[in-house]
C-alpha cells in the first residue's frame, strides 16, 4: 500500500506541476481492430468523416502520421488539423498594404512662436537643427521668432515581408491616376468642344454641306471604322491602335506548291524563303509567271542603284573621303553624281584627244552595214501578219573545245557510241580511239567480241591482241620502206652502222650509271649533314634529264618489293 500511495502523489505531483503532459494509455487489441474498420468505412464513404472543433470534416485519407495530433500538444485527442496549420504565436506579423509613411507636413494648426525643444533652425518640432533638411538661415528661428515651419507627420515603423520590400508599387496612391485620367478626359472634351463649335462655323459659313456634316459627326469615332478594314494579309486591332501583318496572305499559293518536281528551286520552311525561280527548268519567262523568286525582287527597283552607292562610299573611303551610306546619304549621293559626271567628262576628252590624234571619226558615225548595202547574211521569214516563222534562232552555245572534228574517215565524233561501259564510233562501233572506220563490216566484227583499247596501260600483256586493219595496214607500209632501203645500201654497212648505234647507247648508259651512282653517294653525304650546314640549292637539279640518265635511273632505284633489296648494297 505504501508502494501504490507513493506511486499515486508522484503522478499528482507532475500533473500539478506541469499540466497536460499524461501520457496516452495503450489500445487493447479489440479497439484497434474497431478503429481501423471505422476508418475503412469512412474510406469508403460508408461513415460520416470526422470533425474537428471548427465544424470542418476531416479528409479521411490524409496519413495517419499528418493528421495524428501529438500527446503532448492536446492530450484530449480530439480530431484535429490545427496543429498542421501556421500557429499565431510563431507567426511575424507584417504591416498591411495599404500602410504607408505619411508625406508632406501638418496643415491643421499654425505655430506662431517658437518652442522649447525645436530646431533652432526652421522652428519643426520634429527634428533637431543637425537633422533640419532646411537652407541654413542667416539668424534662425529660435532667435526671430518668425517663420515658424510646420511639423512633419510621425511616421510610422512598417515591418515588410520579403515581397513588401520589393514591391515596385508598395506606397503608390491609386488617387493619383484618377487625377490622370480626370484630365486626358478633360482634354477629349475640349477637342470635341472645339470639333463642334469649327462644324457650326464652317456650316453657317456655307462651306460644309448638311451631308458632309452628318458624316463628320461628334458621334463618329477614328476606331469605329478600324474593324471595317479588310485588307488581305492584315489584322487591325482597334483596342491598342496596332496593324498586324501576317506572313502569307491565305488567298495566295504558297511557294512550295508553284512547281512540284523535287528538282526544282529550293524552299527553305524555316525562313519561308524560295530563292530562285520555281519555274526556272519550265521555259517560262518571269513576265508569265506569278513569282519569279526571291532573288527576283531582290535584284530589281533600286536595289542595284543601292548596292553601286554602297560600293562607291567604300573605294572612296578607301581614298580617303569621309563619306558613309547611312551617316550621310546627301552628301554621298551628291558626291556620286559629281563623280558620274566628272568620270564621262574624262572619257569624252580621252574619245576625242585620241580621235584628234589618229583620226577616224568618219568611221565611227558611218551607219551601220546592213544599212549601207541593204542586206544581211541573216535569214528571217516572217507571216503576212509580221510574225518571225523562221530564223533569228538562238545561237547555239559552243565549248572552247572543238567540236565535231572527223578524222580516220569516220562519218560519227568519238564518243557516239556507249556499250558496256565504253566509248566508241557509232558509224563502225568501233571502241579503239583513232581507230580506221570500217563501216558495216566493223559493226559485224565490233558486236562480236571488243576488248577496248586502254590508253594508260603501260605493261606488257602476256596474249597478244589482234591487230587492227589500221595497225596492219601501217606494218605493210614500213615493210615497203624497209625493202627499199635494203635495195639502195648494202647489207654490211647496214650492219656496222647498228652495231655502232648499240656501241654508242651501251658507252653512254654506262657512263649514266657511274654518274648515277656519284649522285647517290652525294645526295646520301649531303642528308647526314645538319640542315643549317648544307649548302644553298645543294638538292636542286635543273636541266631536265636524258633517255640514257632516266633508264640508269630506273636501273638503280630501290623498290620497296623487291625481296632482294637488302643485298643491293653489298
Amino acid at each position: 500500500m505504501t508502494e501504490e500511495a507513493t506511486v499515486a502523489a508522484t503522478a499528482n505531483v507532475g500533473a500539478e506541476g506541469i499540466v497536460g503532459l499524461d501520457e496516452p494509455k495503450k489500445m487493447t487489441r479489440e479497439d484497434w481492430r474497431k478503429k481501423k474498420e471505422l476508418e475503412e468505412q469512412r474510406k469508403l464513404g460508408n461513415a460520416p468523416a470526422e470533425v474537428d472543433e471548427e465544424g470542418k470534416d476531416i479528409n479521411p485519407h490524409i496519413p495517419q502520421y499528418i493528421s495524428s495530433v501529438p500527446w503532448y500538444i492536446d492530450p484530449s485527442k480530439r480530431p484535429t488539423l490545427k496543429h498542421q496549420r501556421p500557429q499565431d504565436e510563431t507567426e511575424d506579423l507584417y504591416s498591411s498594404i495599404g500602410e504607408w509613411y505619411k508625406r508632406g507636413v501638418q496643415e491643421n494648426a499654425v505655430v506662431t512662436k517658437f518652442r522649447k525643444g525645436a530646431c533652432e533652425n526652421c522652428g519643426a518640432m520634429t527634428h533637431k537643427k543637425k537633422d533640419c533638411l532646411e537652407r541654413p538661415r542667416k539668424v534662425g528661428a529660435k532667435f526671430t521668432g518668425t517663420g515658424i515651419a510646420p511639423d512633419e507627420h510621425s511616421q510610422v515603423n512598417l515591418s515588410l515581408d520579403y515581397d513588401g520590400k520589393r514591391d515596385r508599387w508598395n506606397g503608390y496612391d491609386p488617387e493619383e491616376h484618377q487625377r490622370i485620367v480626370e484630365e486626358y478626359a478633360k482634354v477629349d472634351l475640349a477637342k470635341r468642344t472645339l470639333k463642334a463649335q469649327k462644324l457650326q462655323d464652317e456650316l453657317a459659313s456655307g462651306k460644309l454641306d448638311q451631308t458632309e456634316r452628318e458624316h463628320d459627326s461628334e458621334d463618329e469615332d477614328e476606331d469605329k471604322y478600324a474593324d471595317d478594314i479588310d485588307m488581305p494579309g492584315q489584322n487591325f486591332d482597334s483596342k491598342r491602335r496596332i496593324t498586324v501583318r501576317n506572313l502569307r496572305i491565305r488567298e495566295d499559293t504558297a511557294k512550295y506548291l508553284r512547281n512540284l518536281d523535287p528538282n526544282s528551286a529550293y524552299y527553305d520552311p524555316k525562313t519561308r524563303a524560295m530563292r530562285e525561280s520555281p519555274y526556272a527548268n519550265t521555259g517560262m519567262n518571269a513576265d508569265e509567271v506569278g513569282y519569279a523568286g526571291d532573288n527576283f525582287a531582290r535584284y530589281s527597283g533600286d536595289t542595284i542603284t543601292m548596292a553601286q552607292t554602297q560600293l562607291f562610299a567604300w573605294e572612296a573611303y578607301e581614298r580617303g573621303s569621309e563619306v558613309h551610306l547611312q551617316a550621310d546619304p546627301t552628301k554621298l549621293e551628291l558626291l556620286h553624281r559629281s563623280f558620274k559626271v566628272k568620270k564621262e567628262d574624262f572619257k569624252e576628252q580621252q574619245r576625242e584627244s585620241i580621235l584628234e590624234k589618229y583620226g577616224g571619226q568618219k568611221h565611227l558615225d558611218a551607219p551601220p552595214r546592213e544599212l549601207l548595202l541593204a542586206q544581211t547574211e541573216d535569214y528571217v521569214e516572217y507571216s503576212r501578219h509580221g510574225a518571225v516563222l523562221k530564223g533569228l534562232e538562238k545561237a547555239i552555245a559552243r565549248s572552247k573545245y572543238e567540236e565535231d572534228v572527223l578524222i580516220n574517215n569516220h562519218t560519227c565524233i568519238w564518243g557516239s557510241y556507249w556499250k558496256d561501259g565504253c566509248w566508241g564510233y557509232k558509224c563502225c562501233h568501233s571502241m579503239v580511239k583513232q581507230s580506221y572506220c570500217t563501216g558495216e563490216a566493223g559493226i559485224g566484227v565490233n558486236n562480236s567480241d571488243c576488248v577496248p583499247f586502254d590508253e594508260g596501260l603501260t605493261e606488257l600483256q602476256e596474249e597478244e591482241q589482234p591487230k587492227t586493219l589500221l595497225e596492219m595496214h601501217q606494218d605493210k607500209m614500213k615493210d615497203k620502206k624497209k625493202k627499199k632501203k635494203s635495195k639502195k645500201n648494202k647489207k654490211h654497212n647496214s650492219d656496222s652502222s647498228d652495231s655502232e648505234d648499240e656501241e654508242k647507247k651501251k658507252e653512254k648508259l654506262k657512263k649514266a650509271l657511274e654518274a648515277e651512282d656519284k649522285w647517290v653517294k652525294h645526295v646520301d653525304a649531303i642528308m647526314q649533314l645538319d640542315e643549317r650546314k648544307r649548302p644553298y640549292s645543294s638538292l636542286q637539279e635543273v636541266k631536265a634529264p636524258t633517255e640514257e640518265e632516266m633508264e640508269a635511273f630506273r636501273m638503280k632505284r630501290a623498290r620497296a618489293d623487291d625481296p632482294m633489296a637488302s643485298f643491293l648494297g653489298q
